[in-house]
């Protein structure tokens, strides 16, 4: 099994044990493809790191991402053209409603 990879039982299992716990969140995100890789090009960036929020307007959970350099620091700084990525596309609403992961169990 590659690095990282989980099975869709422990997967399933996971995703189960956090809607319990939080019955009316957010339970996956539409990351757009073309997003993901400018994150990736940004000069620097080794790894991404997400962090999640609530905008207080909307009520809605957010999920942002930010390009990670080599030492594992955040790169934010947009005069250098480092971004924080705002990607909002919740499920629900952009779910696929026939995923194993959508459907537990």
């Amino acid at each position: 099994m590659a690095k990282n990879v989980i099975s869709l039982e422990q997967a399933q299992n996971w995703a189960q044990v956090y809607r319990e716990k939080n019955p009316d969140s957010v339970i996956a995100y539409l990351i757009p493809g073309i997003d993901f890789k400018q994150l990736l090009s940004e000069n620097g960036t080794v790894d991404i790191r997400a962090y999640v929020g609530i905008d207080p307007e909307s009520g809605l959970q957010k999920l942002m991402l930010v390009g990670v350099d080599s030492n594992r620091d955040d790169m934010i700084d947009s005069q250098k053209g480092y971004e924080i990525y705002d990607f909002t596309q919740p499920c629900p609403d952009k779910c696929d409603i026939k995923s194993p992961l959508f459907n537990l169990k």
